[in-house]
């Protein structure tokens, strides 16, 4: 099957004793990220990076070799042909051994999207039957696959058509919480205040649709490069710095983000209701109207 871009893995997707033969694609466009490049700035030209070693200068490439370090500037060199000896059945099978409610995994274990898609028309049905089951479960495929010379852990699911891919942390490349909040107070906290926060929360749920989020940063990037370009200065505007404290009334601070957030809502609210002959709107009603994960 045809697909845009370079596969990152080829193999087999196995449910049991079903193998469908797969391919993982990005599911990341690179383009889409800000890159800056390094310049000599007397010369303009491009900075390039020469590999060294202390005491000896200059290095060919075909010297390098992989090291794993064993202790303090004490290395073990592995050869292509040594790393080659570690064979893995999840370096050509990805086996799906587990699955899960999406809602058990913790958001900090996803870390990279992929699109997986059958590799011929041969893997079609099976590839489908897989994807209508995981549907159907409304749970995802939990297994590890290797790519790129490391053994990842991901989930499987259904994605519109297809099936998606998230390689995902293991548990000891996540730091523990405690290191953080372990010094938050357990302190009671006014009813009041977390009802009028609930509130502003409510009024503003809301279906996500991440198109309707564009990356200011870059945009504003690339018109001050157009300007730079055209020999125009660029003469950063003043920033204004809050000053004196920084202690705020929370309770009148909540209280009046629940009344600005009505005021926005209230003249539309009001004119529907006189459209249709009625009382005014709830402000509180309308909010729970929104979709909510």
């Amino acid at each position: 099957m045809a697909a845009p871009g370079r596969a990152y893995w080829k193999g087999f997707l196995r449910l049991s004793l079903v193998s469908v033969g797969v391919a993982a694609y990005n599911a990341v466009d690179p383009g889409a990220e800000i890159k800056f490049n390094q310049i000599h700035k007397p010369t303009g030209q491009r900075i390039n990076y020469t590999k060294t070693v202390k005491g000896l200068g200059p290095i060919d490439n075909a010297d390098i070799v992989k090291a794993y370090e064993v202790d303090e500037n004490t290395y073990v060199t592995l050869e292509p042909d040594e790393l080659a000896a570690i064979k893995l059945e999840s370096t050509k099978t990805l086996e799906l051994k587990q699955f899960v409610e999406t809602e058990e995994i913790d958001p900090r274990y996803f870390e990279r999207p992929y699109y997986l898609v059958p590799v011929d028309e041969h893997a079609v049905e099976g590839y489908l039957v897989i994807r209508d089951a995981l549907k159907k479960s409304g749970k995802l495929g939990v297994g590890q696959v290797t790519m790129s010379g490391r053994e990842y852990l991901v989930a499987v699911g259904p994605l519109n058509q297809g099936i998606g891919l998230h390689i995902m942390r293991y548990a000891d490349e996540i730091r523990a919480t405690a290191q953080y909040f372990g010094d938050l107070p357990d302190q009671k906290l006014d009813s009041e205040m977390v009802a009028l926060a609930s509130e502003l929360i409510g009024r503003k749920a809301a279906s996500f649709r991440p198109e309707q989020y564009k990356n200011r940063y870059s945009t504003a990037l690339q018109e001050l490069v157009k300007e730079k370009a055209k020999g125009h200065k660029i003469i950063a505007a003043k920033e204004d710095r809050p000053t004196g404290t920084n202690v705020v009334d929370l309770m009148d601070a909540l209280k009046r983000s629940v009344k600005g957030d009505k005021a926005t809502k209230e003249p539309a609210a009001a004119k529907t209701a006189a459209a249709k002959g009625g009382d005014k709107a709830s402000p509180r009603k309308k909010a729970g109207g929104g979709s909510r994960r």
